[in-house]
């Protein structure tokens, strides 16, 4: 049988597979999962410097959020993991479906069509080379 009371071996279980990568995380983005989905395509698996190149001269409303996100990740590796940033590059970047707001609009006699407002949790997380 093992040592300790349940909650700490469950403790120093969960601590040893925690995972050690720098990420960052925004939650209810006010953008589809579909169209953040374009520009995280666009920058998987390459280096931070050409994903912010890519970022800064992508059209896309949901290039301007993710630049944000991974500007913030590439901070919690430098400060937090002690990284340095030449040698980061993504890992994983993905998109999860949020909660939908949704909204009437009036349409003509007496009727109502349904807009759907989409929200999406973005996540970016490094790895060095």
């Amino acid at each position: 049988m093992a040592k300790g009371h349940r909650s700490q071996i469950k403790r120093e279980r969960n601590e040893q597979q925690k995972d050690r990568r720098p990420s960052a995380k925004i939650s209810y983005a006010r953008v589809s999962v579909q169209k953040a989905c374009y520009v995280l395509d666009a920058i998987r698996g390459k280096d931070v410097t050409t994903a912010l190149g890519i970022l800064a001269y992508n059209p896309r409303y949901a290039s301007t959020v993710i630049e944000k996100l991974l500007k913030s990740a590439i901070a919690n590796a430098e400060n937090n993991n002690g990284m340095s940033a030449d040698n980061l590059y993504i890992e994983e970047c993905y998109a999860n479906k949020g909660p939908t707001m949704k909204r009437i609009r009036p349409r003509a006699q007496g009727r109502a069509y349904r807009i759907e407002k989409r929200m999406s949790h973005i996540t970016i997380v490094l790895n060095e080379r």
